[in-house]
């Protein structure tokens, strides 16, 4: 036996060791497999309508013009038969060496196996002519409506996606030689973190994307000091602690969306947008929502806007003082915010002085990327779950965003997560997206209904507190960050509501990247830049005109931002401490509401 080699009653016992487990992992498997939650059908996937279509669409290309579909397939067998020769004559040839390759270059495909091993190269080779061949003939379908279609190449390419080599052991390189250096133990911990992950989504799969012991809210992550000096059921109320000897006199309210929770805005100190305003010299307050449950059951549109909006900015004004304060909104959270502004516009309430939108949806008439999920079926689904359950519970929000990105948040995450056996990185980006919030019932219905398949807002039909506000009330002062790549909230739909708004004072960035990374974008990276123009919203045809004769700047646009709202914040007073008499600390940030259930100090007022 050579120094160093493993005695061979080690290696059995060892091996006794993974079966065991196996045996336990499996025991587990088929425990919480036989309590899986019954989830809707319409929330599997899409209704069967679209594949009848689709189907029907197909069927008479064939009967109306057999040559073009039958010129399809020719070039596809095409491919494959020469493919397949060649494979053939390179084996033949005695050395192990694979075929030409024209194939293009895809990220899942870096292990060098791809490229140099024979059974491999064949395998991805084929798969990517096959993943050509469906995409070129779903895109030659004709007779679609263009949504249909839109959702047609949509679920066709997770099909496709979800088929990739890479996802399948005996097909992955990677893992397989992952394996045989483990002796099988990569194996083993990947059926751990596969029961894991099973057994905390009650029978369903969603891969944990980050350590969640790497992190603890409050101590690691969302760090930057501040008090709580406000509760209700609906809110926790977050002033920080100023860091300049003054600020100005207006303060700023952050209304985040409560679909996630706040502090993707305070990941860490180098990168917290929160941090950042506070440095401006900016008194802040934020908003940190209730994660609720089933008694929010009858918490609506109507009740985010009274508990939430309306009574933070009163609060704030109680505390600084102040008769006006400036508000920015995040994604739904800005949709609500526009709705506020509207009722506020047709109560004569002049509390706003300036309103900021990030990432924010006023005209839902082109839904961008999400719009696959907002047909009737899902949505159907949806109304059909939280009637049942009294709310709709994070997991499904969070399985359908990561859909919206299943390469980078499904398989790549599953695939060094299951099959290599590896454990989730330390990433504070990945864990806040995994610290999901559920959603009221009755508020979900009215925002997907109302909001997003009705377009309501932007039609003046939508009813908000015995009002039906419409985008042109909105008078004040807005500056709007879109985001280039934004595959939840699309850019061109955000610049389409803000040009409908009433201001005459309306400011529109167009940030480099997607809806987190082009937001949480600090000036320190120096990683995205930005777009902007002088001209009048209203004076361009569109959005693609506006982006033409747009300005590049490079780097954050925070900067320019704070120079935005520092003219709409008035002069410099004294530093603002948290809270007052009547508003004394109730904690210190991040707050209770923010913690994990099991962690929370408090409970919500009910």
């Amino acid at each position: 036996m050579t120094t160093g080699e493993v005695p061979d009653t080690a290696k059995v016992e060892r091996l006794n060791e993974n079966l065991q487990k196996v045996e336990q992992l499996s025991e587990r498997l088929v425990k919480v497999l036989s309590n899986k939650r019954q989830i809707d059908p319409n929330l599997q996937g899409p209704g069967q309508d679209l594949f009848v279509k689709a189907s029907t669409a197909y069927w008479n290309e064939w009967l109306h013009n057999p040559s073009k579909v039958f010129e399809q397939q020719v070039s596809y067998w095409g491919k494959t038969v020469k493919h397949f020769l060649e494979a053939q004559e390179a084996l033949a040839s005695g050395k192990l060496e694979v075929p030409p390759d024209s194939t293009p270059k895809d990220p899942r495909f870096q292990n060098e196996l791809w490229e140099t091993h024979p059974y491999f190269n064949y395998v991805k080779q084929h798969y990517l002519m096959t993943s050509q061949a469906i995409e070129d003939a779903v895109d030659k379908v004709e007779g679609l409506e263009p949504r249909d279609r839109k959702r047609l190449e949509y679920f066709t390419k997770q099909i496709v996606d979800m088929m990739a080599p890479t996802n399948f052991l005996g097909t992955n390189p990677e893992a397989l030689e992952r394996a045989v250096e483990t002796e099988g133990e990569s194996l083993v911990k990947g059926l751990e973190n596969l029961v894991r992950d099973i057994e905390a989504n009650r029978g369903e799969v969603l891969v944990t994307l980050a350590d969640k012991d790497a992190f603890t809210v409050g101590e690691n992550i969302a760090t930057t000091p501040g008090e709580v000096v406000f509760r209700n059921r609906m809110f926790e109320l977050i002033q920080y602690t100023p860091t300049t000897e003054t600020v100005h006199a207006t303060p700023l309210i952050i209304f985040p969306p409560w679909i996630n929770k706040f502090y993707v805005m305070d990941l860490k100190e180098k990168n917290s947008l929160i941090k950042w305003i506070v440095d401006q010299g900016f008194t802040l307050f934020v908003v940190s929502w209730v994660n609720p449950d089933v008694s929010y059951v009858d918490v609506g549109m109507d009740e985010y806007v009274t508990e939430g909006y309306l009574t933070a900015v009163d609060e704030v004004k109680k505390i600084t003082g102040e008769k006006k304060v400036n508000v920015v909104g995040y994604c739904i959270a800005g949709t609500t915010l526009s709705l506020t502004l509207g009722l506020m516009k047709k109560r004569k309430d002049t509390s706003i002085k300036s309103a900021t939108f990030f990432t924010t949806l006023t005209d839902f008439s082109d839904q961008g990327e999400v719009g696959v999920f907002l047909d009737e079926d899902f949505v159907g689904g949806i109304e059909r779950e939280v009637d049942r359950e009294g709310y709709l519970d994070s997991f499904f929000m969070s399985r359908t965003f990561s859909f919206l990105r299943s390469n980078d948040l499904i398989y790549r995450p599953a695939i060094r997560s299951y099959m290599m056996g590896e454990s989730p990185p330390a990433f504070d980006l990945l864990y806040w997206n995994g610290d999901g919030t559920n959603l009221p019932a009755k508020m979900v219905v009215e925002y997907l209904r109302g909001l997003c398949q009705e377009d309501k807002l932007a039609k003046g039909e939508f009813e908000i507190c015995g009002e039906m506000p419409r985008l042109s009330d909105i008078s004040i002062p807005v500056c709007a960050i879109a985001c280039e790549t934004d595959h939840i909230a699309a850019w061109r739909s955000s610049f389409r509501g803000v040009a409908q708004m009433g201001s005459k004072s309306k400011t529109f960035i167009l940030s480099e990247s997607g809806h987190i990374a082009g937001i949480i974008n600090p000036p320190s990276k120096g990683k995205y830049g930005h777009y902007t123009n002088d001209v009048d919203m209203s004076s361009v045809s569109g959005p693609d005109e506006w982006r033409e004769s747009a300005d590049f700047h490079q780097g954050s646009w925070w900067p320019r931002w704070g120079e935005w709202l520092s003219k709409q914040s008035g002069k410099q007073v004294p530093a603002r401490q948290p809270g007052d008499s009547s508003h004394p600390s109730l904690c210190p940030a991040p707050g209770t509401y923010v913690l994990p259930a099991e962690k929370g100090e408090e409970e919500p007022e009910k």
